[in-house]
This record gives structure tokens, C-alpha cells and sequence, in this order.
């Protein structure tokens, strides 16, 4: 199963039940932060995909995800930028508007489901790493208040402490702060969905469809 660990930081931090979760929130100037850091056995690509040029008014966070499952599955998962709804489960629909969804510079119109303040989000692919195991995408329009997001998920293979083979997936954002909405409220409510996304993620993985 998922393992869960907390790491603490000199910044604020936040964890969740099977997910390890960071959560660094900055107030004074722009600054590049590496949200990896301290983390142990983090490939250099990794590190690297998960720095962040963050402004004042902005908030930022890292979550990571153990899954008993080799790279190659999660990945045939989480690739599928014009499939997201297969592990979030919040996704009522995806469409691809531009591209084929495969090459960066698609964009995407995502349908959510009724009870999150949105309905839809347009979501352009920014980095699609086969090799290394990246994808990236920012969010470009919609009717939500999560504005210039940018989200990196990375997965990488260790051995768990049963010398089984496991894939971590580090999840990183960086989004804008709404007026009449503070750091902690904004990081907290992006929290709580990736935290389920991910979860998700390792439950498909982990325990994929059987077909006869």
C-alpha cells in the first residue's frame, strides 16, 4: 500500500493520510524554490522539475505518492492528457480544443463535476518527458479562480524496504492567490485535490482493470 510520511521544513507543512505531503508557503519576494530538497534519493531530473519561480503573491506546494507498481504502468496512466478522468475522479469530461493531446502546446477543455466552485478549466501540456517520466501543464482559462497554475508530476523507481520495486510520483504547483483568499486557503483547498488524484493514481495502478 501507499506509504505516508511527513517532512518538516522551515516553511508550513501539511500531510494526508497515504500521500507524503509538502507544503511551502512564501510572503515576501519572488524566489526560486526547489520543493524536492532534503527529500531522499530524488534522481537530479527530478530536483530539477520540481523548482519553481514563485512571486509574493502566489502560493506553492509538493505532494508524493508511493505506488507498488513499475513506472511504466503508472505512466500509462498518467500520460494520458486527453484522458484524465481515468484516475480524477472530480473530471466529468476532457476534450481536446487544440493538438492531439500527445505533443506539447495541446490544450485541453476539462468538464468537472457538479460541487467544486467550477465547471470547466482549459489546461495547455507544457512538458511530456517519455524518457524521464515528466508531464507538466498549466492552467490557461475557465471559470475558476485558480489562476496561472502550473502543475509538474514526475515518477521515478526505488525499492521499498520489501526490496519490491515502487514508483514515487512527486507532484509540484505553483498557483496565483485569489483576492479574499490567503496562502493556507489556497494551497488547502489545490491540496485536497491532488491528494485524491493521487491516490487514485496508485489504486489503478496497483490493481488495474482485468480483462477476459
Amino acid at each position: 500500500m501507499p506509504t505516508s510520511l511527513q517532512f518538516e521544513r522551515p516553511f508550513t507543512a501539511a500531510d494526508a493520510a497515504n500521500a507524503t505531503v509538502n507544503t511551502y508557503h512564501h510572503h515576501k519576494h519572488v524566489q526560486r524554490v526547489n520543493l524536492t530538497r532534503g527529500m531522499a534519493d530524488v534522481p537530479e531530473h527530478v530536483e530539477l522539475s520540481h523548482t519553481h519561480v514563485v512571486g509574493p503573491s502566489q502560493c506553492f506546494s509538493v505532494m508524493v505518492q508511493d505506488v507498488e507498481a513499475l513506472a511504466s504502468v503508472v505512466w500509462s496512466i498518467l500520460s494520458r492528457f486527453e484522458h484524465p478522468q481515468a484516475y480524477k475522479h472530480f473530471v466529468k469530461s476532457c476534450h481536446v480544443a487544440i493538438g492531439d493531446g500527445h505533443e506539447v502546446g495541446s490544450v485541453r477543455e476539462v468538464r468537472v463535476v457538479s460541487g467544486l466552485p467550477a465547471a470547466f478549466s482549459l489546461e495547455r501540456l507544457e512538458i511530456m518527458d517519455e524518457d524521464r517520466h515528466v508531464i507538466s501543464f498549466s492552467v490557461v482559462g475557465g471559470d475558476h479562480r485558480l489562476k496561472n497554475y502550473r502543475s509538474v508530476t514526475t515518477l521515478h523507481e526505488s525499492s521499498s524496504e520489501k526490496g519490491k520495486r515502487t514508483t514515487r510520483v512527486v507532484e509540484s504547483y505553483v498557483v496565483d492567490v485569489p483576492a479574499g483568499n490567503d496562502k493556507d486557503e489556497t494551497c488547502s483547498f489545490a491540496d485536497t485535490i491532488i491528494r485524491c488524484n493521487l491516490q487514485s493514481l496508485a489504486k489503478l495502478a496497483e490493481n488495474p482493470p482485468k480483462f477476459s
